[in-house]
C-alpha cells in the first residue's frame, strides 16, 4: 500500500508550510500533516464563500496558522514563509481549472508562474526549509494523444492556458534547483516537483469536474450534462497522490538524489473513460444521479486522452497508489453521504485517512 511509506513519526512535531491549504488537495494534505502531529502552517489566497473542504471538516481549527496572502504578492510570501520558519514546504497554491483559464488566461499565468517563482524565492531566503515539493499537474506534458504514459523526461507543454502554465512551473522549478538549490552550499533545500491529475475524493466542490458536478446534481435531483464522455483520463483519489508528496518530501529530506520531477499516477487500467466514471459513480450512489451526454463542439480544447508512467516512484521510491479506481469511488460516496447525513466531516476524513494507511 502506498501509504505504508509514510512514516508519521517523522511528521511529528515536523513544521510544514502548506500553499493552497483552502482548496480542495491543499486541504486534504493539510488535515493529514496534522493527523501526523505536524506544525502546520497555511498560505492561501481566500476561503471559498461556496462549500469548501476546507471549511466544512475545519482544516483551520488545529493548524499552527492560517495565512490568506495572493501568492502573486510577493512581499506578503516572503514575509509569511520568513515568519513560519517551515522545514519543510509544500506548494500547491494554484489556478487549478482549464475552462477558467481560458476566460483568465492572465491570472492563470500569473498564479501558477510566477507565484511558483515567489514561493520558491521566499524559501531560498529562508534558512529553515531542508525539502520543498513544487505540486504542478500532469497535464505539464506536451500532450500528444499517446495511448501509453508519460515519463517525466517528456518536453513541457501544454495546449490551454492551464495546462501551459503548469508546463512553465516546472521549468520554473527546474531553473531554480540548478541555479540556488543545487547543494553547492549544504544549507540549500532539495527541490522537487509532483505531477498528478484528475484526483477524486470527498469535498470538492469546484466547477466544471465530474464528480463534484454529479454529486451536487445528486443533491438536487438533476441530471447532470457531461460533455466530453469519450475522453480518458488517469482517475484517482486524492490521498493517492498526496502520499506521494509526502513520500517525496521524506526522500528529499534524506538525499537530494531525489531533488528531480516525479510522477504520481493511478495503475494502468484506471485510466477510464469519463463514461465509465459517471455510470460507475451513479451505480454506486444509487437513484437520484444521472447524467447525459451533451457534447459542446464549441467548447475550448481539451485533452482527449492522457496517462502518466509512475514507475520511477515505484522503483526509486518505492511508493505506489493504495486505493484503486474502485476503493476510491467507494471513499468519495462514502464521504458525501456522510455529508448529506450531517456527520462529523473533520471525523469522517480522518477515518478515511487511517482507513487508506492500513
Amino acid at each position: 500500500m502506498a501509504a505504508a511509506a509514510v512514516d508519521r513519526s517523522f511528521w511529528s512535531g515536523r513544521r510544514v508550510l502548506v500553499t493552497g491549504h483552502t482548496g480542495f488537495k491543499g486541504g486534504w494534505l493539510a488535515l493529514w500533516l496534522q493527523a501526523m502531529g505536524a506544525e502546520v502552517v497555511g498560505l492561501s489566497g481566500r476561503v471559498p464563500a461556496e462549500s469548501s473542504f476546507f471549511e466544512t471538516v475545519g482544516v483551520g481549527d488545529a493548524m499552527r496558522s492560517s495565512e490568506l496572502a495572493d501568492v502573486r504578492e510577493r512581499a506578503a510570501v516572503e514575509r509569511i514563509v520568513a515568519a513560519a520558519e517551515p522545514e519543510i514546504v509544500f506548494h500547491l497554491a494554484a489556478q487549478p481549472l482549464v475552462r477558467l483559464s481560458y476566460r483568465e488566461p492572465v491570472e492563470t499565468y500569473a498564479t501558477n508562474v510566477m507565484g511558483t517563482v515567489h514561493v520558491l524565492e521566499a524559501a531560498r531566503q529562508t534558512p529553515s526549509v531542508r525539502a520543498i515539493v513544487v505540486v504542478t499537474s500532469d497535464k505539464c506534458y506536451a500532450n500528444r494523444e499517446w495511448e501509453w504514459g508519460y515519463r517525466e523526461y517528456e518536453p513541457m507543454g501544454g495546449h490551454d492556458p492551464y495546462s501551459n502554465s503548469k508546463g512553465c512551473a516546472e521549468l520554473v522549478t527546474a531553473a531554480y534547483r540548478r541555479s540556488f538549490f543545487s547543494g553547492e552550499e549544504p544549507a540549500t533545500a532539495a527541490v522537487g516537483s509532483a505531477r498528478a491529475g484528475n484526483v477524486i475524493g470527498g469535498g470538492d466542490w469546484a466547477e466544471d469536474r465530474l464528480v463534484p458536478d454529479l454529486v451536487r446534481g445528486a443533491l438536487a435531483g438533476e441530471a447532470v450534462a457531461v460533455r466530453n464522455p469519450g475522453a480518458i483520463r488517469p482517475w484517482q483519489h486524492v490521498l493517492n497522490p498526496l502520499s506521494g508528496y509526502l513520500v517525496l518530501a521524506q526522500a528529499l529530506w534524506s538525499s537530494r538524489e531525489h531533488a528531480d520531477g516525479w510522477n504520481f499516477g493511478p495503475e494502468e487500467a484506471d485510466a477510464r473513460p469519463v463514461r465509465w466514471l459517471a455510470d460507475r459513480l451513479c451505480e454506486l450512489w444509487g437513484p437520484g444521479m444521472a447524467w447525459e451526454d451533451r457534447a459542446d463542439p464549441g467548447a475550448p480544447h481539451e485533452a482527449g486522452y492522457l496517462k502518466l508512467d509512475s514507475s520511477k516512484a515505484r522503483m526509486r521510491l518505492g511508493w505506489r497508489p493504495g486505493w484503486g479506481i474502485e476503493e476510491g469511488l467507494a471513499g468519495v460516496v462514502e464521504w458525501y453521504r456522510a455529508f448529506q447525513r450531517g456527520e462529523d466531516m473533520r471525523a469522517v476524513s480522518i477515518e478515511q485517512i487511517e482507513a487508506f494507511e492500513r
